[in-house]
């Protein structure tokens, strides 16, 4: 199990356990130490149970970013009920470290399984993952991206798009 994978099982666990968030670790490998943004997803018996993420850097090093959006994963997901201790044994996790996004001037720039995608639309703004199952299509992706970010079709958008270095 890869180690950044390892630290968000290990951070939920201790939460639902305990209550208590995991310190970040006092030596971190240089994949851990850089800052990035991270999204984690548990998954239950191949169903998504809870998916948070961020797409700057909020802390000092990927590893607290990592616990932190493990934990809210977990347990702030708005679309799922907080895990329960009886669900840890059952629990996959993936962790993904993006780059920084950047700005597109075309569609055709895009590829959804290469590269994720994220709208803005003045304060409105919403991200999809690359390389998702049942988004195929270029237009699939920024349709689904504009509807979590409650942006209407006839709205303009920037586009941005990023990559991912994904951990399971």
């Amino acid at each position: 199990m890869h180690g950044l994978v390892e630290l968000a099982r290990r951070s939920v666990e201790e939460y639902v356990r305990h209550g208590k968030v995991l310190p970040v670790p006092e030596s971190l490998s240089g994949e851990m130490a850089r800052k990035a943004g991270v999204f984690v997803c548990i998954k239950k018996e191949g169903r998504l149970r809870g998916c948070i993420g961020t797409f700057l850097a909020c802390c000092d090093n990927v590893a607290g970013e990592t616990i932190r959006n493990a934990v809210s994963a977990a347990v702030e997901d708005p679309r799922f009920a907080p895990v329960g201790k009886g669900e840890l044994p059952d629990l996959e996790y993936t962790v993904d470290v993006l780059s920084p996004p950047e700005k597109v001037s075309d569609t055709g720039e895009l590829d959804p399984k290469k590269y994720g995608v994220m709208v803005v639309s003045g304060r409105k703004r919403g991200l999809l993952l690359p390389d998702l199952e049942g988004v195929d299509t270029v237009e699939e992706q920024i349709r689904i991206t504009r509807m979590k970010a409650g942006v209407l079709p006839e709205e303009k958008v920037e586009i941005f798009r990023f990559t991912v270095e994904r951990h399971s």
